[in-house]
């Protein structure tokens, strides 16, 4: 067996019921993701629009994918149809321009909405202000044709795990406060959080999705 289908095993075997695992395959020849694949890993991560496109038709039909990169708006409708999840909303525009398209396509496109809660300038995302603002307006009453599942959120990129798990908490809570204030929202459950380095934090502090992809495939072959 080989050494990515052995990490799959080993890190299902430790994901507890409800989490589930995002082999985050940006960057990795299809080789290697059907190497994961055989493992029994079905739920795959994308951060470039081309890449995800070409990797689709070279992969059994039951896979599930994500796109989990900053998401340009000429490049919405290369995944509408495409994708089982697009984890990276980070804009109230991109968001409308997702529901346009899925209406015109007829399908439905299952979304999460990024919050930044990291303290780098880098990170696109929601402030949990602007978020919540979103919610309380009721504006996703609006969309015909796109579900918000939950959050996306990246922790801090350092050594500081204190910090780390204080990032991770903070979009908990506000996934939390965004279903008190929002009692009709459904189907809101999803906390995607957490990567090779601190997805056991993410996972004390409620995340259901972890995004891992170094620990399984390796260092990222950049082309």
């Amino acid at each position: 067996m080989s050494r990515i289908a052995d990490t799959i095993h080993e890190l299902q075997a430790s994901l507890p019921e409800g989490v589930e695992l995002v082999a985050v395959s940006k960057f990795h020849p299809v080789e290697a993701l059907r190497e994961a694949y055989g493992a029994g890993q079905r739920i795959f991560g994308e951060s470039r629009v081309q890449e995800l496109t070409d990797k689709v038709p070279r992969m059994p039909a039951d896979v599930r994918w994500h796109f989990i990169g900053h998401l340009q708006s000429n490049k919405v409708k290369y995944l509408i149809g495409l994708t089982s999840l697009i984890e990276s909303v980070d804009s109230p525009a991109l968001l409308a321009l997702i529901d346009r398209l899925s209406a015109e396509r007829g399908v439905v496109t299952k979304v999460l909405m990024q919050v930044h809660v990291a303290a780098e300038e880098t990170k696109f995302g929601f402030s949990p202000d602007e978020l919540l603002d979103f919610f309380r307006s009721g504006a996703y009453r609006t969309l015909k044709a796109t579900h918000i599942c939950g959050l996306m959120a990246m922790a801090t990129n350092t050594d500081d795990m204190t910090r780390v798990r204080a990032d991770f908490h903070t979009a908990s809570a506000l996934q939390q406060e965004i279903r008190r204030i929002c009692p009709d929202l459904r189907g809101f459950d999803t906390l995607s959080m957490g990567m090779s380095d601190d997805y056991r934090i993410a996972i004390d502090e409620g995340s259901t999705l972890v995004r891992i992809g170094t620990a399984i495939f390796g260092n990222r072959v950049y082309t």
